[in-house]
């Protein structure tokens, strides 16, 4: 019995691998143009809540690492290199989904940024284009009036 992991252990792998399941499904979701800063902004959150949820596991995937250090010391060989890799396996996955939760994050507040530049940029110009078309509006002055005409000229 000393070769056995508590039952503590299976409860938590299987914990872990549910989560880091439903996780890559959610980082699967194809990473489109999104051009709704509500909606980029929703993934974001999500994203980040995802990051959290993580951070939480953490202590699990900790527990799993101890115990299996602990077993590897008390059973014999071939019982601890079996949960030694099965846990090795849990590990690389883990920091596979880290780093890519890490990118997905990075990118999605990067693309907002620029969205937010690019609707900026719009506004500026739309705003510059509606006043261009009320002086284009304007009525011309007459021909001798040379004043009216380099103050025109200016606004050109």
């Amino acid at each position: 019995f000393d070769s056995l992991p508590p039952a503590h252990f299976k409860d938590t792998m299987n914990t872990i691998l549910v989560w880091m399941q439903q996780s890559e499904t959610k980082l699967s979701v194809p990473q489109v143009a999104f051009a709704d800063y509500e909606i980029m902004e929703q993934r974001l959150r999500e994203f980040k809540a995802l990051k959290s949820s993580l951070q939480e596991q953490q202590k699990g995937l900790s527990y799993l690492s101890t115990t299996v250090e602990d077993l590897s010391r008390r059973a014999p060989a071939e019982v601890s290199q079996s949960y030694r890799s099965e846990v090795e396996v849990v590990l690389a996955r883990w920091k596979k989904l880290s780093a890519q939760l890490e990118e997905h994050c990075q990118k999605l507040e990067e693309r907002i940024t620029k969205l937010q530049r690019f609707q900026n940029d719009t506004r500026t110009l739309k705003k510059w284009m509606a006043e261009v078309d009320v002086f284009l509006k304007e009525e011309w002055p007459a021909l001798g009036d040379s004043e009216a005409l380099e103050k025109q000229l200016e606004q050109c």
